[in-house]
């Protein structure tokens, strides 16, 4: 996709002067090569495109993840996961969630929390920890979770225990008064994490933990609320095993629902106060190139002893990114929100909206300390001063397959028509970055703190900070193009410091020379830093000189430094040229 941190990433991680998109291949795989770029899973074309909707193309557990993060050197997806791992599909494939995605704001720095499986992660996203060393929570509440166990008891010293029993986000919103319900079906992949937790377990089928967090109300009552307006303040959707493409159910049967969720949120009576927030909980056993954005060595509820001795010391997460996309009235329009982000973001923004409506006693003490501190609150993804009601038209896709007795079935039909084949023969020694690394054109608004890895363009006054390739150092404003296409505008961003907002400004055009201001450009070692905030709510990003002064482009054209705030647009873009 173009305009988020992708194949075109200009911060990608480099191993002994390789880049990470080429991951380590040994004899134990292939004799062509040592090494595997990303690549297309239906390269092949004929019926690949439906044999790959039932592919199983890695692990997402805590092991094969682990092991292909190597310590931060991300290079071993092929060896410690599968070759298929480091396949992708293309927007022909994927059309629903293409269109999703960029019709409202995409984020491409959000990360599953846990370098693990399924219920670590969710139970993560309903209560905002795994319980490692130094959680708020006490050892005895359930141990460090990070696998799916689900078997009465602890798989080692406060170890995958079951079931946990730390005070979830839902309890809170039930003690402060604010409504909410879990819409789930009798069929719900026991993917509900409050039924892993022992309060959930033993309340009564008339309670209002009950009603709310246990009842299998189903996605139709769901589909009725949202159309009448009669939707809790707070919903979660539960959605059953066939549609949520967790191999080797399709992605084209997820699409399907997705795309229910989506139709009955924006035809619904209250769209217009409405957000809807669709992520994935974990890897899918698909890799991914950015080495995650994570806590310092040794932070309290983030690091700990791998229990299974296999990695030494290692954080727990945040891991790998996820698909994830707000859909809203002040999200339209096709951003990348690019803050750092996990499924504790989620919970944030929700304690952040009730606070916001008077609401008291929100805020869970369960998250540890780092996340809480480091991870976003979504707000910045937001414009809420200025709405778009409008709804993109989505693409038609065919309702999943179903049984004689009305129970879904694709991925069944698929398996028994590919039985052996689901995954396409890996082109090893076959490859060339121009090939695997190709990526869509095109360019995305920037919403949110500013990170690493897209090239960027900074728009003020119909013109654009801009470098000469002429042999010129200075900082310069060119008339910026209707599609931000012109490289001379481009800009890579070099983090000062993990997690900040100082940059120094490289220009593409300019022989790697950085901007500091309006001094003329300096080899980027000797540039002074710039910090980058982003206003919010439309008002773009202030680009803050060393001498404290701010960068500005006025209506003629000229670049100078002010006193006063003021805002550029930012957008991310992918080009060739």
């Amino acid at each position: 996709m173009a305009g988020v941190r992708g194949f075109a990433d200009p911060n990608v991680h480099y191993n002994n002067g390789r880049s990470v998109f080429h991951q380590d291949v040994n004899s134990t795989l292939t004799n062509k090569t040592d090494t595997l770029l990303p690549f297309y899973l239906n390269y092949l074309g004929g019926n690949w495109s439906e044999a790959t909707q039932c592919l199983i193309a890695g692990d997402n557990g805590w092991d094969s993840n682990h092991g292909a993060l190597n310590t931060d050197r991300n290079n071993k997806w092929a060896l410690a996961n599968t070759p298929w791992s480091w396949g992708y599909f293309k927007r022909a494939d994927l059309p629903v969630h293409f269109a999703i995605a960029e019709g409202w704001t995409v984020g491409d720095m959000y990360q599953e929390s846990v370098i693990a499986s399924t219920n670590p992660n969710r139970v993560t996203w309903m209560s905002g920890s795994i319980n490692a060393p130094g959680s708020p929570q006490a050892p005895c509440e359930g141990g460090i979770v990070i696998d799916n166990n689900e078997t009465p008891g602890c798989e080692g010293p406060n170890l995958n225990c079951y079931p946990t029993t730390w005070k979830t986000v839902p309890e809170y919103y039930q003690d402060a008064g604010v409504s909410w319900q879990v819409y789930q079906d009798t069929d719900n992949f026991d993917d509900n994490p409050l039924a892993w937790f022992k309060q959930f377990q033993e309340v009564s089928n008339t309670s209002a933990l009950g009603q709310r967090g246990m009842a299998y109300v189903g996605l139709d009552k769901f589909y009725a609320d949202a159309a009448a307006g009669t939707l809790p303040q707070v919903s979660y959707i539960i959605g059953p095993a066939e549609l949520s493409e967790h191999p080797p159910y399709q992605p084209r049967d997820g699409a399907w629902l997705q795309r229910k969720v989506v139709e009955a949120v924006v035809n619904g009576k209250n769209y217009k106060k409405t957000a809807l927030i669709i992520s994935y909980d974990e890897s899918g056993g698909l890799g991914d190139h950015v080495v995650p954005y994570h806590s310092p060595n040794g932070t309290a509820g983030e690091w700990i002893e791998d229990p299974y001795n296999e990695y030494g010391y290692v954080y727990t997460g945040p891991g790998f990114r996820l698909p994830f996309y707000i859909v809203s009235p002040w999200t339209r329009g096709g951003n990348v929100y690019t803050e750092n982000a996990d499924h504790v973001s989620q919970i944030k923004f929700v304690e952040k909206w009730l606070q916001a409506k008077g609401y008291n006693n929100v805020e869970t003490s369960q998250v540890p300390a780092w996340r809480r501190q480091n991870m976003a609150d979504l707000i910045n993804a937001f414009d809420f001063e200025h709405p778009d009601y409008s709804i993109p038209v989505l693409p038609d896709i065919s309702t999943p397959s179903v049984d004689k007795s009305g129970q879904y079935n694709g991925y069944s039909l698929c398996q028994a028509k590919y039985p052996h084949d689901s995954r396409p023969p890996v082109p090893y020694g076959e490859q060339t970055e121009a090939s695997a690394l190709a990526t869509e054109q095109g360019f995305k608004a920037v919403r949110g703190q500013v990170t690493e890895g897209r090239f960027l363009i900074f728009e003020m006054n119909g013109f654009a900070l801009s470098s000469s390739n002429s042999g010129s150092s200075s900082l310069t404003a060119t008339r910026a193009s209707p599609i931000h296409d012109i490289k001379a505008q481009r800009w890579i961003l070099h983090q000062v410091k993990q997690g900040g907002n100082q940059f120094t400004l490289e220009s593409v055009s300019n022989g790697g020379k950085c901007a500091g201001g309006l001094g003329g450009m300096t080899a980027c070692s000797q540039s002074a830093p710039i910090t980058i905030n982003d206003l919010g709510n439309g008002k773009g990003h202030s680009l803050k000189t060393s001498n404290g002064q701010y960068i500005s482009i006025t209506k003629g054209g000229k670049v100078t430094l002010t006193s006063k705030v003021e805002g550029f647009k930012v957008f991310s873009v992918t080009y060739n040229n």
